[in-house]
């Protein structure tokens, strides 16, 4: 027959697994705030009723419930949202980078505005002309010779500030690359410590969300995917286990292992390229070019903004803005060289001989070098040291020149509506319109990158608030939690009372008739 003290067992599981739900409420309560934090919950389970199915069974009408147990404390989370969040945080982790690069370089180049380049070289061009209406006017002459510098120092300027912020990138690069390996580290080892815990049939969940809150954190600088292997046996069937995760590309091709269980693979960006650029990857072991590389994060939008070598040539936002301003200090200088060795100075017509002077010199070579031309443009030592080195007049005809001829000023003044290969690509065009060109095109690819760094933010946010509403405390809901917890409570130790007053009842009540 049944015990007379089975309905207090059965009250007092009930009693410490409501107590058990009110402490996990609780804990959600403190941690309503906590960063990453998933909410929690008891999975009440029935425990087994009585009496077991077998031939000495007692002989009563079924089989009675036992009560409730606390099976397993578990997080609400859903995976599926996990996956989303940290494809859209990949994303926009890249083009808010990318679209900070390219805010970096508007700031340098300025343009449109009365400091840029296009301003200053239209002064230049002024200057010229002004020239050319008095070539005799030694004030005309110096502000030839003033606004040639300006543009020579201007050059220099957004050379020397695109090299100073390309260097700060690489270190940039650097620091990513440091807060990446302290991450995998953090990782691996909370994956040995959730592999101490989960073969002892108990569900680590803080650590599962702080392992889960660095795998966001790693989401947003490389392209990842993430599985789960056991802990060993007697694990419970919904606990994690141990993270994998991978480094793969936009199409899913693995290209290495970051953290297998407790262990993980340094990651190195290796600068040996052509021009110190980043040629290749280090996962552990293995070895890749960048160029494989291709899937997003604030990692690559780094190397693609200072630098990496493809096919023997470097690639990248700074190094290619860096040779179009190569290219054009270049021409201009070479064809605007060309045209003044060609006239006479006021020097030349009193000496009689054409010296054929360049206007625009290499600060380091003998002859000028389009490689990195733009840091080294500077005005010529004849024209810096004297006025009357600047050729305005025609030198054809030596023995007829004259101080009073402009004619080779005018055809200085013109050579910005001259169309010369700037690219060395066989693409004619005059001065402005190729750099109208190279700004336009920065501009279209800066307002890309606001727009994607935009759109991808949004959908971030839109399936951070899903993945809030499901993983996230809700005081409202914990306190109608805590109110349903605490009343089944007090019903359980409203029956252990009524089973106190049936016992008293059979115990001092019954057996007393007739005394």
């Amino acid at each position: 027959m049944r015990s007379t003290f089975m309905g207090l067992e059965t009250a007092r599981r009930g009693m410490f697994t409501q107590q058990s739900a009110l402490h996990t409420t609780g804990h959600n309560i403190a941690n309503a705030n906590t960063p990453g934090y998933s909410r929690q919950r008891i999975n009440f389970a029935q425990t087994e009723p009585y009496p077991n199915a077998a031939l000495n069974r007692p002989q009563i009408p079924g089989q009675v419930g036992t009560g409730v147990k606390a099976g397993s404390i578990q997080r609400i989370r859903d995976s599926f949202l996990d996956v989303q969040y940290r494809n859209e945080n990949n994303k926009l982790g890249y083009w808010e980078t990318r679209a900070e690069s390219f805010l970096k370089l508007e700031e340098v180049l300025n343009e449109p505005s009365d400091s840029g380049l296009a301003k200053t070289m239209d002064q230049f061009w002024q200057s010229l002309q002004d020239l050319a209406v008095n070539p005799t006017n030694p004030g005309a002459r110096s502000v030839v010779r003033q606004r040639g510098i300006a543009v020579a120092e201007t050059f220099n300027y957004l050379h020397n500030s695109l090299s100073s912020v390309q260097s700060d990138l690489k270190n940039e690069i650097t620091v990513t690359e440091k807060s990446i390996n302290s991450i995998l580290d953090q990782i691996s080892k909370i994956n040995g410590q959730i592999a101490d815990v989960e073969p002892h049939k108990y569900l680590p969940n803080d650590l599962y969300d702080e392992r889960d809150r660095l795998i966001d954190q790693l989401s947003s600088l490389v392209n990842i995917k993430v599985d789960y292997i056991s802990s060993g046996n007697g694990s419970l069937d919904i606990a994690e286990g141990q993270a994998v995760i991978k480094m793969v590309s936009d199409s899913g091709k693995e290209l290495g292992i970051l953290v297998s269980g407790d262990r993980y693979n340094k990651m190195n960006v290796n600068f040996d390229g052509l021009g110190d650029s980043v040629k290749t990857v280090t996962i552990g072991q293995s070895s890749f070019n960048f160029t494989e590389l291709n899937s997003m994060g604030k990692l690559k939008a780094l190397v693609d903004s200072y630098g990496y070598e493809n096919n023997g040539k470097v690639t990248g936002v700074y190094p290619e803005m860096m040779t179009k301003l190569d290219d054009l200090a270049f021409t201009f200088a070479t064809q605007f060289n060309e045209v003044h060795k060609s006239g006479m100075s006021p020097n030349d017509i009193t000496n009689g001989t054409k010296a054929g002077n360049p206007f625009f010199v290499d600060a380091e070579n003998e002859e000028i070098s389009r490689a990195g031309f733009s840091g080294r443009i500077q005005l010529a030592d004849a024209i810096a040291s004297s006025l009357d080195n600047i050729a305005t007049a025609d030198g054809s005809d030596i023995a007829n020149a004259t101080i009073g001829d402009s004619s080779n000023i005018l055809k200085l003044a013109n050579i910005i509506n001259g169309k010369f290969d700037y690219s060395g690509k066989n693409e004619l065009s005059n001065f402005r319109n190729y750099y109208e060109g190279v700004i336009g095109g920065m501009a279209v690819l800066s307002q890309e990158a606001v727009r994607l760094t935009n759109n991808s933010g949004s959908l971030r946010e839109s399936v951070e608030n899903r993945r809030k509403s499901v993983s996230s405390v809700s005081l409202d809901e914990e306190m109608t939690n805590m109110i349903q917890f605490q009343h089944a409570y007090n019903a359980s130790a409203r029956m252990i009372t009524l089973q106190d007053e049936m016992l008293d009842k059979i115990i001092n009540g019954m057996g007393t008739a007739g005394r």
